[in-house]
């Protein structure tokens, strides 16, 4: 039993689950040998190196440490407890076990409770109520259908101002919990109010679809209000760490291979009604390095489609440049006619027009060329050149030698000059570039020498010798008995308690298996266990073997002793203390005469 989970439902999901489909989900995976790989989803890295063994069914990243079974994953990324990982594992594997699982797990967090809570609300006012009757209009005027409405969990805040702390209040929530959930504002005599009133909600999910935060957008024509008002910072909700509709578009990345980036709310709305389902938008604020970390996580292909007007071509160019510095990315850039943005360019052209457009995006060298176009005179000769002269250079920081020849192609054509003469002229800039980023890596060099530290010798270093034997220790019975038979101890007590753990838990178990057994021990052991079974070893032993490696054992700690009483002689020589350099001297020759 495992909380309130019988342990045969937990094997049940266990055997009837793929770990690779899960971590999916929230991680680009690419197969490399019998493992697959990709970024992090726990810290930020450029190289990949969390590792997912299918067969094992673990996961491990080598940058940060953390591994597990798919449960361990899903504490970790949503912040679950074990029961509630358990229940989601069954829902991505649409296993039916029973009444524990009748409905979506509920997070154990109390902030995305309430905020989980108020999203039903919110919902059920807009549907099923006369005070949401001006919400559903207004949802009406927007063409939000009921599928649309129910697919965003969009909702509705009335106009008075303590509808929905009253709701919550008779859900058992403390005032002091609700207050830090960001929907309610204090007075000055310390009442609450809540924040969001004739407002069409739209609630904020994290990565695991737990609702986080709200933005309301304004009904009433009052301009004195803002159109948009979005929930505070609170303890899960972070404007720099989430994006808009993010949990659902990552599922659609198998079918349109990219995700599609929007400006705002109601963009990824019309486009998903338009048969994309790949939007995200973020928060009204400029993207960040924690959202950009987000998407790669998830593909490298990304197109971006903000509002069609000098204002959103701006934002367009800025966030190309992100994605340009990060590096890595495949980027497409759609840029609408007529000033309009996605919403309104469906409204007006309809879904098909707009899928083309989406289809057709500009690549970042295409789009670049575009917007410095319209900064010159092209029938005037001087600011022709200008203009050229500015293209070249930048096609020069172009890598693939075809790309350049296209570009180089382009202008050729559209300028009316000849292909050898800019090709010449790229060559020029070509060599400055190199020179330059020579420079720029010569110095990166001489600042990582001066600023490098000396790795410590206290670092915590693996043990091949325990983690085999440990291995053994729990793969094989026959192994198992002649270690028991030998009195044998693990040297690190981490190792001991895990071994004595897995003693107690076979005994407990009627099929152990090491999967089921991650659970079962302190989460501060888990990582020696997925270490040991993330090591490629053979099964199969020798009592010689064991032997070597309990002696191997041995002999280190003798050389470690050793060690500590060279460091006391020392001591004892500089203080002339005869009586201890006899003592440690006796000690050491003992010592030798094991070592041999």
């Amino acid at each position: 039993m495992a909380g309130l989970i019988p342990e045969q439902t937990i094997a049940k999901v266990r055997e009837n689950i793929n770990i690779v489909n899960v971590i999916s989900q929230y991680v680009s995976l690419e197969k490399k040998g019998k493992d697959y790989i990709g970024l992090c989803p726990f810290h930020q890295e450029k190289t990949p190196s969390f590792t997912v063994n299918e067969g094992k069914q673990f996961f491990k990243c080598f940058g940060c440490g953390k591994g597990g079974n798919v449960f361990t994953f899903l504490m970790e990324k949503d912040g679950l407890t074990f029961p509630e990982s358990v229940q989601k594992a069954a829902d991505f594997a649409h296993i039916d076990i029973g009444d524990v699982t009748h409905a979506r797990a509920e997070n154990s967090n109390i902030l995305i409770k309430i905020n989980e809570q108020a999203a039903k609300f919110y919902q059920r006012v807009l549907v099923s109520t006369n005070a949401g009757r001006r919400g559903l209009e207004y949802a009406k005027q927007r063409k939000l259908d009921a599928k649309i409405i129910d697919h965003f969990k969009i909702g509705y805040a009335p106009r008075q101002n303590d509808l929905l702390l009253t709701y919550l209040r008779g859900r058992d929530f403390q005032d002091s919990d609700l207050l830090k959930s960001g929907l309610f504002v204090q007075t000055k005599n310390g009442s609450l109010l809540d924040r969001f009133r004739d407002r069409l909600m739209f609630p904020i999910a994290n990565e695991g679809s737990y609702v986080i935060g709200f933005s309301g957008r304004r009904i009433a024509n009052d301009k004195t209000e803002a159109k948009y008002i979005n929930s505070p910072e609170t303890k899960v909700f972070a404007k720099s760490k989430v994006l808009f509709h993010f949990a659902e578009a990552k599922k659609a990345v198998r079918d349109e291979n990219h995700l599609v980036l929007y400006e705002g709310y109601m963009d990824v709305i019309a486009a998903y009604q338009a048969g994309i389902k790949s939007g995200i938008a973020s928060m009204g604020t400029s993207l960040t390095d924690q959202q950009l970390y987000m998407i790669r996580r998830i593909t490298k292909n990304i197109i971006i489609n903000y509002d069609g007007d000098d204002a959103g071509i701006h934002a367009e160019d800025r966030a190309v440049k992100m994605f340009d510095q990060a590096g890595g990315f495949n980027l497409g850039i759609v840029i609408l006619p007529e000033k309009l943005d996605p919403d309104e360019y469906i409204k007006k052209y309809g879904a098909e027009n707009y899928t083309k457009e989406v289809k057709g995006a500009l690549t970042p060298t295409d789009f670049f060329l575009k917007r410095l176009a319209k900064k010159y005179n092209l029938d005037n000769d001087r600011e022709k050149l200008a203009y050229i002269d500015e293209a070249v250079k930048a096609i020069a920081k172009l890598t693939n030698p075809v790309e350049q020849d296209l570009y180089l192609d382009k202008i050729a054509r559209e300028q009316n000059v000849s292909f050898d003469s800019l090709k010449a002229t790229l060559a020029r800039y070509r060599r400055q570039f190199n020179i330059a980023q020579r420079r720029k890596e010569n110095s990166l060099i001489d600042q990582s020498r001066q600023t490098t530290p000396i790795r410590s010798n206290q670092e915590i270093t693996f043990d091949p010798i325990q983690v085999r034997l440990l291995y053994l220790f729990i793969h094989s019975t026959n192994a198992r008995d002649y270690l028991l038979n030998r009195k044998f101890l693990f040297p690190d007590e981490a190792f001991q308690r895990l071994a004595e753990s897995w003693l107690s838990f076979s005994e407990e178990q009627e099929n152990p298996s090491v999967n089921s057994f991650l659970n079962f021990i302190p989460s501060q052991l888990q990582g020696i266990i997925v270490n040991t079974e993330m090591t490629d070893m053979p099964q199969d032993f020798s009592d010689q073997e064991i032997d070597e490696q309990i002696d191997a054992l041995k002999m280190r700690e003798i050389r470690t002793q050793l060690h500590h009483l060279m460091n006391e002689l020392q001591d004892a020589k500089r203080k002339t203390d005869t009586k201890k350099i006899m003592t440690i001297t006796q000690k050491i020759l003992e010592l030798k005469r094991i070592q041999g």
